[in-house]
């Protein structure tokens, strides 16, 4: 989880490839968010997730990033919170351990869950 956020505060950090959804999102999640991204291509329009979910913005300018994790068996939770453009944030990953390591399983942020992007 610090491999995500740890780049962000750096001014030429143009954001994680979130759209290598294997590499950042269990199984389920993953699966929804590539079926969106396909369905949104094929229609011409704008993916549900129009934005970074690791920041829960389009633009950022991070400071003061303080990164937790909470492990408890297969599953953890992540605690970040920062300042995006002088603005306080708080980002609550949920993990689980898979065969490829630690993936998020939400992200639960200021507009809301992830996961409810894709149950709408």
């Amino acid at each position: 989880m610090r491999g995500i956020y740890t780049p962000y505060p750096n001014q030429d950090f143009k954001g994680q490839p979130f759209w290598q959804v294997d590499r950042f999102f269990a199984p389920d999640l993953a699966r929804a968010i590539e079926a969106d991204m396909r369905e949104a291509k094929r229609r011409g329009e704008v993916p549900k997730l129009d934005g970074d979910p690791f920041v829960d913005a389009q633009d950022w300018d991070i400071d003061k990033l303080a990164i937790s994790v909470k492990a408890d068996g297969p599953k953890a939770t992540g605690l970040v919170s920062f300042e995006n453009q002088g603005k306080p944030t708080e980002i609550t990953l949920d993990l689980v351990r898979t065969g490829m390591g630690w993936r998020i399983t939400d992200i639960k942020s200021p507009s809301g869950k992830l996961s409810e992007l894709y149950t709408k």
